[in-house]
């Protein structure tokens, strides 16, 4: 099993991550983990903290020699914002009052937060709830990242919507071809976007936003070439492998629907027009080929061993340059809402955190199958496995 906590504040001296379940023998190191990070603070619309943070992951156990020891990894990520606010976030008391935040943020966690937890300071709440959080989740995602490249799984992701921009044909139904796409056209794209006609569209809508004070979302897809098929289970509904990405897209800062493969889209067709056809094997090394991918990778709660796809979607950011009307937390009185600085848009590096939970999710799902104290263990059962999941008049079974 692997899993991974997170913890710190987004003015506080820094995050924390502990990744738990890797096998030992993975080669990795702080070099690799730190390009995934570098990946999340780019991007057209990103605000002023990404110009003062350089996030960097500091491996302080579970490597050794630039390979995993099989034992928990701890990495420390420095925010280098917190010299700005070291009384405001200090661990211990001060004599000095602090200003309060008590002027509540639509859309955000300052409300159900403050009464959950009863703070008194919305403060208390907007600090962990913060996207910087999501910089732990890349730096855990690039671990689970790394060990699924070993088994030939490659995850990237584009943007496939911005402020009603879309992609490729300009709405949600047609889809750009992914088998198509130029990664590293879209890994250059200041809005990771696979659609170079919709690239300053794309732009222009940020732009817009920012000069009127507010903010835009949109759809981020996420693709995860050479997943093996028998991932995740249809057996107990938390073992499904659609349903936990579902849960770990939609836990990210600001997403508001996930969808696997053209699962908006298919509501609109007939059965005859959504299910892929398996074709006949010609070749048992490389069996059970389908015409289509309209499923995203999985059917039953497993992967089906075509790319998996998941589609997730980004509501616009809370926090407004020109707040809008909300209350007091004390008074509960008409006021404007709290400007906490912020992004105009958070689209482009959804991708790359998204890419992250997707890592994290196969990982998981990949261990729980193969299982393995070591890469080399782990290795084994998988090409075991994979002997044994073509036709069965074509496949050697064990008796038992």
């Amino acid at each position: 099993m692997i899993r991974f906590l997170t913890a710190g504040e987004s003015h506080g001296q820094g995050l924390v991550v502990i990744v738990e379940g890797m096998p030992a023998g993975l080669p990795i190191g702080e070099e690799y983990i730190g390009a995934q990070m570098a990946r999340r603070q780019r991007g057209h619309g990103r605000g002023g903290r990404m110009k003062i943070e350089r996030d960097w992951a500091r491996v302080v156990s579970g490597i050794r020699h630039g390979r995993t020891l099989g034992s928990p990894i701890a990495m420390t990520i420095e925010n280098r914002d917190w010299a700005n606010w070291t009384q405001v976030m200090s661990v211990e008391a001060v004599e000095e009052a602090t200003p309060r935040v008590t002027r509540i943020r639509p859309g955000h966690a300052d409300l159900p937060g403050t009464m959950k937890y009863g703070y008194d300071d919305v403060r208390d709440a907007l600090e962990r709830s913060s996207a910087r959080e999501t910089a732990a989740r890349v730096a855990a995602g690039a671990v689970a990242r790394r060990l699924l490249e070993e088994f030939g799984v490659d995850i990237r992701s584009h943007s496939l919507a911005i402020g009603g921009v879309w992609a490729a044909a300009g709405d949600m139904g047609n889809m750009i071809d992914m088998d198509k796409i130029d990664w590293d056209a879209v890994e250059a794209s200041p809005v990771r976007c696979a659609d170079p006609a919709a690239e300053p569209g794309m732009m222009a809508a940020i732009d817009s936003a920012k000069e009127a004070g507010d903010t835009v979302g949109g759809v981020v897809e996420v693709v995860a070439y050479g997943v093996p098929i028998g991932l995740g289970s249809h057996v107990q509904w938390d073992r499904k492998l659609d349903g936990r990405l579902a849960q770990a897209l939609m836990s990210i800062n600001a997403c508001k629907a996930v969808s696997i493969g053209d699962g908006w889209e298919s509501i609109n067709q007939r059965g005859s027009q959504v299910h892929d056809v398996i074709e006949p094997v010609t070749d048992p090394g490389n069996p059970w080929r389908r015409k289509t991918n309209r499923s995203g990778g999985t059917e039953g709660g497993m992967s089906s061993g075509t790319p998996l796809v998941a589609r997730f979607a980004i509501k616009p950011i809370s926090t407004l340059v020109k707040p809008l009307p909300s209350v007091d937390l004390d008074t509960g009185q008409l006021v404007q809402a709290h400007y906490e600085r912020s992004d105009v848009c958070q689209v482009p590096p959804a991708g790359v955190i998204g890419e992250a939970m997707v890592a994290l999710v196969l990982a998981d799902a990949f261990m729980e199958k193969f299982g393995g104290d070591s890469v080399p263990e782990t290795r084994r059962n998988y090409r075991g496995y994979l002997k044994t999941v073509g036709p069965r008049a074509m496949t050697p079974r064990e008796e038992g």
